[in-house]
């Protein structure tokens, strides 16, 4: 199966921690991919939105997110302080049903890759 444009650069911006800025909905939103695979054939990813909007409005924006990737319009990847994914998640998560990559290292979902060492660790 081809990978998307969005699931592209979601997985690049999971490699490299860095941000991702795109429109999902409509809505811009500024975020980090944590989870990135497929449910029921379509690609998905938990991310965390950390600014931008939602449907429920800028307040409702900082918050843990499951997006379908064929939504996704202009993403393109951002600097800044990656937010989120750092260590083992808190909860477990019905997003992706099939895991091809996790920030978390130790991820109980047995992704289908491995990332590479974050910039700055080794590993």
């Amino acid at each position: 199966m081809k990978e998307s444009a969005a699931y592209r650069v979601f997985y690049q911006a999971m490699a490299e921690r860095k941000q991702v800025l795109c429109l999902y909905d409509g809505y811009r939103r500024e975020l980090c991919p944590i989870v990135l695979g497929h449910t029921d054939g379509e690609e998905k990813s938990l991310v965390y939105q950390f600014d931008g909007d939602s449907s429920r409005g800028k307040a409702a924006a900082k918050d843990w997110k499951c997006l379908t990737l064929s939504k996704v319009r202009d993403a393109h990847l951002l600097g800044g302080p990656w937010h989120g994914g750092e260590g083992p998640h808190g909860t477990s998560q019905s997003c992706v049903k099939e895991v091809d990559v996790d920030v978390n290292p130790n991820s109980p979902y047995n992704p289908k890759r491995r990332l590479p060492s974050p910039p700055g660790r080794r590993g």
